[in-house]
């Protein structure tokens, strides 16, 4: 059975390297994924995403393994056109060593079958990492993939910390690429050998940010220099620049109160929903509103007044929309920066359902 299963395979596989790529109308993102190191019986799944390019429906007929220590999942339905979806190859790790496992996809969105290949290393000695980095930048595991950098005054110099795992299978060289001027990085060791750890040390120079309030950008986590950057190796950054106001002290002062710092959102089913705060200066002098800003995107903001006289009251509307907060890495808030003393920062969360 397993002479025929591979026999099969090889009729199936070997055409393809006659086929021109254009005339596939099933496409694969990544044909080829390396899922590092796992240990003796424990399985481990491979997700590859592919997408229906004709102008028709597709099915997806059959996807066959190269052999029975692999299962796969795929979708029996129909998909639609230009739909994206995803087949998942997944190894019963019950052979130590190196490991290349190829499967056939069938369907009638292609006159010749397409293949995926997962590869990988099973190891006795292997670690679990996996609940202390749970983010994976391609077998270079990380315990965050998001920084932030709150509550920061000019002229401080903070240090944010990203413990690194090695998880593949060859020597890695990590770096951190796309560096903006205000971020300089410290990669120790510079070489990690497979299953080894690390850590990068990343020091803002809060001198170097330009306006107060919230400044956003990304970096790239990758195993060595020059790596091309994707967004599965992104690694969101925030600073939040608080104004010098520790001169503002006696006399008429203004003051902000808010009706909540947390909002709730329920969608029950719908694109998008709005919510109130209100907000409110009981102090002796002008409150102004400098910065308005959010933290993700899935939101919307208007503010009645950005100056508020003593007494006077104003209303922050916030819009949220259900399908671009599935995709947020981080949660929704809005940050506000005033010129009250107690409350120079003002962060409001939105919780949506």
């Amino acid at each position: 059975m397993k002479k025929l299963r591979i026999l099969l395979l090889s009729i199936i596989i070997c055409p393809l390297s006659f086929s021109p790529a254009g005339a596939q109308k099933l496409t694969i993102v990544k044909d080829k994924i390396d899922i590092g190191q796992t240990g003796y019986e424990m399985p481990v799944t491979a997700t590859f995403e592919l997408r229906n390019r004709s102008m028709r429906r597709l099915h997806v007929t059959q996807v066959i393994p190269d052999c029975n220590c692999t299962r796969v999942e795929y979708p029996k339905g129909e998909i639609g056109a230009g739909d994206k979806f995803t087949i998942k190859m997944t190894y019963d790790a019950r052979q130590l060593g190196h490991f290349n496992k190829q499967a056939a996809i069938i369907s009638d969105g292609s006159k010749r079958p397409v293949y995926i290949t997962m590869t990988g290393v099973v190891r006795e000695d292997y670690q679990d990492f996996s609940g202390s980095y749970p983010y994976d930048f391609n077998g270079l595991l990380a315990d965050k993939n998001e920084l932030e950098f709150d509550n920061v005054n000019m002229g401080d110099k903070p240090v944010e910390v990203v413990k690194i795992v090695n998880n593949g299978t060859t020597v890695m060289e990590p770096n951190i690429q796309h560096l903006p001027s205000y971020l300089s990085a410290e990669v120790s060791p510079t070489r990690l050998s497979p299953g080894r750890g690390g850590q990068i040390k990343l020091t803002l120079n809060s001198e170097l940010i330009h306006g107060y309030g919230l400044t956003q950008t990304s970096v790239y986590l990758a195993q060595r220099l020059g790596e091309k950057v994707t967004k599965e190796t992104e690694v969101g950054v925030s600073v939040v620049l608080l104004p010098d106001v520790q001169h503002m002290v006696g006399g008429l002062l203004p003051e902000l109160a808010i009706s909540d710092s947390v909002l709730n959102i329920d969608f029950s089913g719908k694109a998008k929903k709005t919510g109130e705060i209100i907000l409110y200066n009981p102090g002796k002098a002008m409150l102004n509103i400098s910065s308005l800003q959010l933290f993700t995107r899935g939101l919307k903001v208007t503010l009645g007044k950005r100056s508020l006289a003593p007494g006077e009251t104003t209303r922050l509307t916030v819009t949220a929309y259900a399908a671009d907060l599935k995709k947020v890495r981080t949660r929704p808030r809005v940050l506000m920066i005033t010129n009250d003393p107690k409350r120079s920062k003002v962060v409001i969360t939105v919780n949506a359902k």
